[in-house]
């Protein structure tokens, strides 16, 4: 059965991350995304081992689902080809910034004078009326603009440090993906399309501070902001006598599950920092510093049983070798087994969203650098002459 997107045509015009995050998540929803690149590649396709050039094992993990074609949009030829294609499209994508759109005549009002229906989205590093609007941005820098490298330091005490993933990039993809489909329900009760516009900067610092406003809600502010729990150098996984465990002691039903687990049955009405949820989070440190403390005192397959049998969230620290044996992800075959038709024998992670009726995947490979190219071109109502000169000239690229 078709995926919830299905027949929802989408033009990828994006490189990187946070384009092509975005616009798998659709391919997944059962979205057709045509990956627009440039005759070099998106420059992902470099990035990681890979068993054949410009096949990257990065690029083959955030472009599955979709097609490529090649165009050389600085040819007027392409730029036809584009437009072409924008007139049976429901939704473009792209993450160049607005002035080289404009400079290749492919900004919102070029596009939307051959399609008003269609749905324009402009993945950005800053919202377009400040001043940073005409600044590049990558997930490096705004990992540093939206507070994340900074508390990192706070929580250290040592130098700003950016989180171990394309946060800021996978976030704002997932932003952007949000969007694209509220847009999408507009556009099918009113037949209109609109400007879709996603800044990373401004997507970024709504995450961070949703949770690190605090005080500073109110005007004038209670307090400098930050949520404590969260800023505690205590809070990280627990060292247990021969490795770590993860759990989370929270509400006040799972304090005194706790307690009486570890035989602390009257700490809780004896120690007025542990009476509440309100008390805990003030003394957050103590706390945190107490649990730890008590973690050194078991193994961590200890930990996992006692605390699963008093009903208490736990969870192993999991390692890139670890992952792949957890039990739960076997059961629910979230690492996939695809045969590629270039790439040979690959890992895939399936989908983290089930619809009940309109089941989601990936129903094609990661594609080569243009491999669909000549098929689009056809599809779109080229012959093969007009094909042919497009190659000839370079406009389109196809693998030889």
């Amino acid at each position: 059965m078709p995926g919830p997107l299905a027949g929802i045509r989408v033009l990828d015009l994006t490189t990187v991350l946070v384009g092509p995050y975005c616009t798998q998540v659709l391919a997944e929803m059962g979205a057709e995304v045509t990956k627009v690149e440039a005759p070099e590649g998106d420059v992902v396709r470099l990035i990681g081992p890979g068993r054949n050039p410009g096949m990257g094992c990065m690029f083959i993990t955030i472009n599955r689902g979709k097609r490529s074609i090649a165009l050389d949009l600085k040819k007027p030829e392409a730029r036809a080809v584009l437009l072409r294609l924008a007139q049976a499209a429901d939704v473009l994508v792209t993450n160049i910034r607005p002035a080289a759109m404009a400079r290749l005549g492919l900004d919102y009002a070029a596009v939307r004078a051959a399609n008003p229906r269609i749905v324009y989205a402009s993945v950005l590093g800053y919202a377009q009326d400040g001043p940073y609007g005409p600044r590049p941005a990558y997930d490096d820098l705004m990992q540093g603009a939206a507070l994340i490298a900074g508390l990192n330091a706070q929580v250290s005490g040592g130098e700003p440090r950016y989180v171990p993933l394309a946060m800021a990039d996978r976030i704002t993809g997932l932003m952007a993906a949000s969007a694209i489909n509220a847009a999408l329900v507009h556009q099918l009760r009113s037949g209109e399309g609109q400007l879709v516009e996603v800044p990373m900067f401004e997507t970024m610092l709504n995450f961070v501070l949703g949770d690190h406003l605090g005080g500073r809600v109110f005007d004038p502010p209670l307090d400098g902001g930050g949520y404590g729990r969260l800023l505690s150098p205590d809070r990280k996984p627990y060292r247990t006598r021969d490795g770590f465990v993860c759990t989370m002691i929270y509400n006040d039903r799972q304090w005194r599950n706790f307690c009486a687990a570890v035989g602390w049955p009257d700490l809780v009405a004896t120690d007025s920092r542990f009476a509440s949820h309100a008390t805990r989070t003030v003394h957050i440190d103590a706390v945190l510093g107490m649990l730890a403390q008590e973690f050194l005192t078991r193994t961590s397959a200890e930990w996992m049983a006692l605390l699963e049998a008093a009903d208490l969230p736990v969870t192993p620290v999991h390692t890139l070798d670890s992952i792949f044996e957890d039990p739960h992800l076997l059961a629910t075959g979230f690492f996939e087994a695809e045969d590629h038709s270039t790439e040979g024998r690959i890992t895939r992670m399936a989908p983290p969203v089930r619809f009940s009726a309109t089941p989601t995947g990936a129903r094609l490979p990661s594609p080569q650098l243009g491999g669909d190219s000549a098929a689009i071109l056809a599809e779109a109502g080229y012959d093969a002459a007009e094909i042919a000169a497009l190659l000839e000239t370079r406009a389109v690229v196809a693998p030889p």
